[in-house]
C-alpha cells in the first residue's frame, strides 16, 4: 500500500498519458489546416435579427445607442456580435475539445493597462462579461479577425492585415510552447509586462504603450470623480447629470443599489475589509458603458474616506454569456451560471496574472451584478487607430497574452502539442480571420442600410 494516497485536485503522480502526444494525436483527427475553414450554417439568423434578439432584456430607450455604436464601422459591429460569431464558430468551425476558460470576447480592443494593487500598470485581456469554459481557438479567431478589421480601418493594406492575423496566432503557439516547457510554477507568471515587447518582437510599438501608460496613470477615481461630481452643500459630493452617459437615478434606486454592496462585501476576501470600511457611500449613478454592453443595466457608486478623497465602484450587470447557447452545438457542456457575477468575476481570475483587488458580485431587484474599481488606471490601445506597421506588433502582443491567460485554466502541453512547431495552425487562422471579416463587413452593411432604411433605430455619434 502506498504511504501517501493520490489526493483530489492535484496531478497524479504517474500519468498514463501525456498531455503533449495528446494533443499531436489531435492533429491526425482535426489537422491543423481545418481552421481555415468557414462554413454557412442553415439558419444562420441575418446580421439585423441578431441584433435586435442581443438587445432583449437590456434597457429600451438605450439600444439606440448600442444600435448607432455597431454601425460606426465593421470593427464595431464585431464588437457587439459576440453572440453571431459564436453561433457561426458552433455551426461553421471545426473544434479541437480542449478547453480552457475562455474570455468569449477577445477581440483586439479587450486588451489593456490597468492598476495593480502596488500601484504598477498591468497589461492584460480586461472584459470578461462573455466568459465561459469552452474551445479556446474560439478566443484566437475572435482575435485574428478582429486585428484585420482593425487594420482595414486603419487604412492597413491587406497584406499587413493578414500578417497581423498569423502572427498573433503565431505568437500563440510559440508562448504556449514556451509555456509547456517551464515549471508550472514559473510559468503560471511568466512572460512579464516588463519583458512582454522583447518577447513577441513588438519594439515598434513602445512610443504607443508608452504614450497609453502615461494616460492610464491619469485615469483615476479621483480624476473622474473631479469632473462628475459636485459639492452636496452637507460637506460630501454627489455626481452631476451629464445625459445620456450618466445620469441621477431617483433615491428609491439609489438605496437600491448601495444596500447591495453589503452581500458584496462577503464575496470579497477578509482583508479587503477594512479597506472599504474606512469609506462611506455617498451618491450612485447611472453610467452607459461599452459597444456591446450598452443597454445593461451599470452604475458608478461615490465612496469618500475621512479626507474627502473618493474612490467609485462600478456596478454593472451581469447577463447570461452570449455564448453559452452555442457550447453544447460544440460538444461542451454548458455549465450553469449560479450567479452570473459571480460566473464574471471567477472568469476573469482564472485568466488573469493579477486582477482588482475589490473585484467582487452581488444582486439588485434581483439582477446579478459585478462590483469593480471604476477607472483603476485603466488605458487601453485602440487598435483600428495604429499606425499600419504597428498592426503585426499588436497582433503579436495579444496573441501572447491571450496564450498565457488560457494556460491557467488549459494544461499548456496539450495545446502546444496540437500547434505544433510549423506555422499550419497559423496559416489557417490567417485564413479564416480573412474570411470572416468579409462576413463582418457584409453583416455590418446590412445594419447600416436597416438603420437608413428605418427597420431599427439608431442613435449615432454618442
Amino acid at each position: 500500500m502506498e504511504r501517501i494516497p493520490e489526493v483530489r485536485g492535484f496531478a497524479a503522480r504517474q500519468s498514463t498519458e501525456s498531455p503533449k502526444q495528446a494533443g499531436k494525436a489531435l492533429r491526425r483527427k482535426l489537422p491543423r489546416a481545418a481552421h481555415a475553414r468557414l462554413g454557412t450554417a442553415d439558419g444562420r439568423p441575418d446580421a439585423v435579427t441578431a441584433v435586435e434578439e442581443s438587445n432583449r432584456g437590456r434597457i429600451e430607450e438605450l439600444t439606440p445607442i448600442r444600435v448607432g455604436r455597431m454601425a460606426a464601422t465593421p470593427f464595431a459591429f464585431l464588437r457587439g456580435a459576440a453572440g453571431l460569431m459564436a453561433y457561426d464558430l458552433a455551426h461553421s468551425t471545426p473544434v479541437t475539445g480542449i478547453a480552457a476558460q475562455i474570455c468569449g470576447d477577445a477581440h483586439a480592443a479587450n486588451f489593456g493597462l490597468y492598476g495593480d494593487a502596488r500601484g504598477g500598470l498591468v497589461i492584460d485581456l480586461n472584459d470578461f462579461d462573455e466568459t465561459v469554459r469552452g474551445p479556446w481557438e474560439w478566443d484566437l479567431k475572435r482575435l485574428a479577425t478582429s486585428l484585420v478589421l482593425a487594420g482595414r480601418e486603419a487604412g492597413a493594406d491587406e497584406d499587413r492585415c493578414a500578417a497581423a492575423a498569423q502572427d498573433a496566432a503565431g505568437a500563440y503557439r510559440r508562448t504556449m510552447r514556451l509555456l509547456a516547457k517551464m515549471p508550472a510554477a514559473d510559468a503560471w507568471n511568466a512572460i512579464a509586462d516588463e519583458e512582454l515587447v522583447s518577447h513577441t518582437d513588438a519594439r515598434d510599438l513602445l512610443g504607443t504603450l508608452e504614450r497609453v501608460s502615461e494616460k492610464a496613470r491619469r485615469n483615476t477615481s479621483a480624476r473622474f470623480a473631479a469632473k462628475a461630481t459636485e459639492d452636496d452643500g452637507a460637506g460630501g459630493r454627489r455626481f452631476v447629470d451629464a445625459p445620456p452617459v450618466l445620469r441621477r437615478v431617483p433615491d428609491e434606486e439609489a438605496a437600491g443599489v448601495a444596500a447591495a454592496l453589503g452581500s458584496y462585501l462577503e464575496t470579497l476576501p477578509e482583508d479587503r475589509l477594512p479597506l472599504l470600511g474606512r469609506y462611506a457611500i455617498h451618491d450612485v449613478a447611472f453610467r452607459v458603458v461599452g459597444t456591446g454592453s450598452v443597454g445593461a443595466r451599470s452604475y458608478v457608486v461615490l465612496l469618500l474616506d475621512h479626507r474627502g478623497k473618493p474612490l467609485v465602484l462600478q456596478v454593472k450587470e451581469a447577463r447570461p454569456s452570449a455564448l453559452r447557447p452555442y457550447l453544447a452545438e460544440a460538444g461542451f457542456e454548458p455549465a450553469e451560471a449560479a450567479h452570473e457575477g459571480r460566473r464574471v468575476v471567477l472568469g476573469q481570475k482564472r485568466m488573469q496574472v493579477v486582477s482588482d483587488i475589490l473585484l467582487g458580485w452581488t444582486s439588485v431587484a434581483g439582477r446579478p451584478y459585478q462590483v469593480r474599481q471604476f477607472r483603476n488606471r485603466k488605458g487601453s490601445v485602440d487598435p483600428a487607430a495604429l499606425a499600419a506597421d504597428q498592426i503585426d506588433d499588436y497582433g503579436r502582443m495579444t496573441g501572447a497574452l491571450l496564450a498565457r491567460a488560457h494556460s491557467h485554466s488549459a494544461d499548456p502541453r496539450g495545446i502546444a502539442g496540437y500547434c505544433g512547431k510549423s506555422e499550419e495552425l497559423d496559416e489557417a487562422v490567417r485564413d479564416f480571420a480573412l474570411a470572416y471579416a468579409d462576413r463582418t463587413e457584409r453583416d455590418h452593411a446590412a445594419l447600416v442600410t436597416a438603420v437608413r432604411d428605418g427597420r431599427t433605430a439608431a442613435e449615432l455619434g454618442v
